[in-house]
This record gives structure tokens, sequence and C-alpha cells, in this order.
């Protein structure tokens, strides 16, 4: 698509044609469903958005980590066409087809850990999550699922039990599933002061230990930079620590990589950031296919083969049009220039924002790896979130054409996800953008 990769606003944000559009949507549209900004998109490519009345915005989110490698990449809307165009749909477990295989095949090589691997698709990142518990209760024969404070896993019954934050995801959905208990996770900025890594894993292993009793565990599950929660990256030591414990109590490790993973934060998986952190599990999803649904949960053969045939599965997992897209995104990667593109991004960012630091007391802590950073807000002087401020600099960034996104379990955090195929231009536009409204305080 021939979309200029630059910022153009014709109109205010939201247009005309938008405003119009949305109260459409409002008669339309279940309520439930929400909006972080009401401008209809109409067309992208890279990293930029055009709406229905004609403004370029800069994509900061890339669809909440889904876009990575830009929008309407080359080489994945080529092979969506020619895929489907050929095969649509068979259902992989009632008559097989190749592009399943060969994602598989990729996830196989990658995943680190010197052990055999095996793969299975599914549609999102929530189902590959409860795919992981499902093998995981099999294969141990144990129930209890242990996750952390701040995580976010998705929006069924069961992973609204895994989440920590009650609203959005859960308030009035219950009751959930069980056998899932909440325990302390590593945050370093609100940590105790000089709380290791190794200190806040023995914290949360003591509290498994005697809240639910190691031999009852089945899995835990942990995001490595965790997404919802504010893009928080535990103490070097604290992923180490977990591993060796789960691994000496015959617990299965599962890592939720479905926000971090995927060439984001400059290697394949975050997992791989910490040396000595060795899932037995991990769940993939958003980043994988450049927009088109589909999800994995890899790891360990002997525990991938632990179901009875027929366990996991669905009409839809691993649908050879999502299958064809995925391998489009897999094989530039394996290419090479992806992961040193995540690690330029980091480069020309947070020097920017820690910069920013420095002159707006607001902000509390930069944090993040590759493309994945964020800043949290705070009462000047203290750790206090500050909700208002982050507000504030969303809708002036969006009013100013910079889709960024917020997160946090109080929401003072805005993250940052721009596509791989983000300019430093255009970044450095962002930056300014951001900075100016940080001005405007």
């Amino acid at each position: 698509m021939a979309i200029e990769q630059q910022r153009k606003l014709v109109t205010s944000i939201p247009g005309p044609k938008s405003q119009a559009l949305h109260k459409n949507r409002l008669e339309q549209v279940g309520h439930g469903v929400g909006t972080t900004l009401p401008v209809y998109i109409d067309s992208a490519h890279g990293a930029i958005l055009v709406d229905v009345d004609g403004n370029q915005l800069i994509d900061m989110g890339s669809g909440i980590g889904v876009t990575t490698i830009g929008h309407t990449n080359e080489a994945v809307v080529q092979a969506v066409s020619e895929q489907v165009a050929k095969l649509t749909h068979t259902l992989f477990t009632v008559t097989p087809y190749l592009p399943y295989v060969e994602v598989c095949e990729i996830l196989n090589r990658h995943m680190p850990g010197k052990f055999v691997k095996r793969s299975a698709l599914f549609n999102s990142g929530a189902e590959a999550v409860e795919n992981a518990i499902k093998l995981a209760r099999k294969y141990t024969n144990r129930n209890e699922i242990a996750v952390f404070d701040h995580a976010y896993h998705g929006r069924t019954n069961l992973t609204m039990a895994m989440n920590f934050k009650n609203m959005p995801y859960a308030d009035g959905f219950g009751p959930f599933a069980g056998s899932v208990t909440h325990v302390p996770m590593s945050y370093p900025f609100h940590d105790p002061a000089g709380m290791t890594g190794e200190e806040a894993a023995t914290r949360a292993i003591n509290y498994m230990e005697k809240r639910i009793g190691a031999k009852n565990l089945a899995a835990v599950v942990i995001e490595p930079i965790q997404g919802e929660g504010g893009f928080i990256v535990p103490a070097p030591g604290f992923l180490k620590t977990l591993s060796v414990w789960t691994k000496a109590n015959g617990i299965v490790l599962v890592a939720d990589e479905v926000q971090a993973g995927m060439a984001r934060t400059g290697k394949w998986f975050a997992s791989e950031h910490e040396e000595g952190f060795e899932p037995d599990l991990m769940t993939i999803a958003k980043g994988i296919a450049g927009g088109m649904p589909i999800s994995a949960v890899t790891g360990r053969a002997e525990i991938m083969d632990s179901s009875h045939p027929g366990g996991i599965g669905g009409t839809f997992g691993g649908n050879p049009v999502a299958a064809a897209a995925a391998l489009a995104v897999l094989k530039q990667i394996e290419a090479g220039g992806v992961l040193e593109k995540a690690v330029q991004i980091e480069s020309v960012l947070k020097p920017r924002l820690l910069a920013m630091q420095e002159r707006f007391p607001v902000i509390g802590e930069v944090r993040g790896r590759g493309a994945m950073l964020a800043i949290e807000f705070v009462q000047p002087g203290t750790r206090e979130p500050n909700a208002a401020v982050t507000d504030a600099i969303m809708k002036f960034c969006h009013q100013n054409g910079v889709v960024v996104l917020n997160a946090g379990t109080y929401g003072n955090v805005i993250r940052f996800l721009p596509s791989l195929a983000i300019s430093d231009d255009l970044l450095n536009e962002a930056m300014d953008v951001l900075e100016a409204g940080l001005g405007t305080l």
C-alpha cells in the first residue's frame, strides 16, 4: 500500500466522519466492547494508521503488540492472498494441512531449552493459556495453579480468575474457575528498597509453599515481562529462582509470552533475557501472524503429548490462512534484522524517555525492553499512582495524532509497542508529541 509514513492531521481527532460512525456504533454494538480512541481506521501500512477522515496517525500500540512487523506487511499480505485462494478451512484435526505443521516446526526450533519440543495451535492468547493449564494438569495429575500479582492472561472464565485486576476484566462476571492462587510479584519500583530478584522469588515461593503446597501445584504461570500490569520487568534472579524451584518440585513452569514474545523485546522470546530461566511451556499469540488470529502452546514433548488424542484442539485453531500469515512473519524473523530493529527502537526511545523523566517529576520510572517500553506516572516526590496525569497525556497524544495505550493495575502507565517497521523519524516525532503534552501539565 502506498501510504506515506508521516503523521498528518486534516481534522480534529476524532474527525466528523469518525464521530458519525461512532454514534452509529453505539446503537449497534454492545457497550461492553470498549473503545480507547473512537477514530475509525480505513487503512494502514507500516506504522501509520489512516482514518476515515484522512488523518494519518503514528501507531505506537500495534493493536496491543499484534502488528509487530508492521501493518499490511508485504510478505504477510502475499501469503494470505495465496492461501485464501487455495484453502480456507478443513479443520486440522479432521484432515491436516502443511502450514500448521510448518508453524509448529519453527516455534519448536526457537523456543529456548535443550529438550524435545512440540506445539499446538489455537486462536487467541487466552485460549493458549487455557490449553497450557489443561496440559499441565493432565501431565502432573495435580489441580492447583499459581499466578502473580498484576498479571493478565485473558477474558475467558479461567483466565479471568488468573488476572489480578478486577476492573474491567472480571467485575460482575463470576463465579470463576477455582484452584487459582495469586502470589507476590517482583515489582522493583514498588518493592522494598534493595530487594533482590532472589529475595522476591523466595517471598513468592514461601507463599506458595504455605498457601498451596508445592506437591499440589500443577503449574506456575508468569509473564516474563508483564503486559497489562504495566510492563513490569522482574528483578534479575527472580525468574531463574522460580525456575529452579518449580523443576525441583515437578511443577510445570509456563511462560506467558503472548504480549512480550515474537521479537518484541529484541529476542524471539522475553524469557531469553534471563539466563537460567527455562520454562516448560510457552503461550504465544499477538505478534505471531501480522494481524491474523492464531496462537500456540509450545513446550516439552512429554507435556505436550500427555493429553489423549482429541483432548486439545478446536474448530479454527491453526486455520490455514492464519497459519500462512504466521509463516510469513516467522520466516522474516529467521531471515534476520527483525530482532535488531527492536533493539534499535529501544536505543531511540529509552534515552528520550529517560530525559523526560529528568525534566518531569510525574514520571516515576521508565522500564521495559526493546520495542516494549513504558513510563509509570506518580504524584511528584512519591511513588503514589497518578492516573489523572496518565489520562491527560493519553488524551493529548491522541488529539495530536499519536496512538498510545495505557496499562497498569492503577491505570498510571503509558506503554509503547510500536511496530518494528517504524522509522526513527516517526519514533522521535511521537516522543516530541509526548514531551509537548508533558509540558502542558
